[in-house]
């Protein structure tokens, strides 16, 4: 008996976040159809025109709008941004700095200064441990 490899698809809906695109600005062929792992590949390492214009101007889904701007997916919400943005508008966004954005950026800054510190504190335990462990090793030889 012979086994025969499934190709495996996936949802437009995954592709285009995988390809970190806003799925209703690509082509309806793309929207309609299934993608396959190697189409998947082949579009990212080699993207078509379309995946270029959308990747460069947007429309932009919500975790790379997020990403640009340097803000979580709950500071858009927080801020009123619930539509895609292109990169026009997000530059716009930029420019005009509003407060909420400011306060965001302030907010996403601190997370990332304690996801930092979270860090260290525990590869300083494990280093510790780690230390503990070859004492403990040593002393039974």
């Amino acid at each position: 008996m012979t086994s025969h490899q499934n190709t495996q698809t996936m949802k437009p809906a995954t592709a285009a976040k995988k390809l970190g695109v806003y799925l209703e600005a690509t082509p309806a062929e793309f929207r309609e159809g299934v993608v396959s792992r190697s189409e998947l590949s082949a579009l990212q390492a080699d993207p078509p025109q379309w995946l270029q214009d959308l990747r460069r101007n947007g429309p932009h889904p919500r975790p790379v709008v997020a990403a640009k701007l340097g803000v979580s997916i709950a500071g858009l919400a927080r801020g009123g941004v619930t539509e895609p943005l292109t990169t026009e508008q997000i530059e716009e966004l930029k420019q005009e700095s509003p407060e909420w954005l400011q306060r965001e950026r302030a907010t996403q800054a601190e997370v990332r200064k304690e996801t930092v510190r979270i860090k260290e504190l525990h590869a300083e335990k494990a280093a510790k441990a780690a230390q503990k462990d070859d004492k403990a090793d040593g002393s039974r030889s």
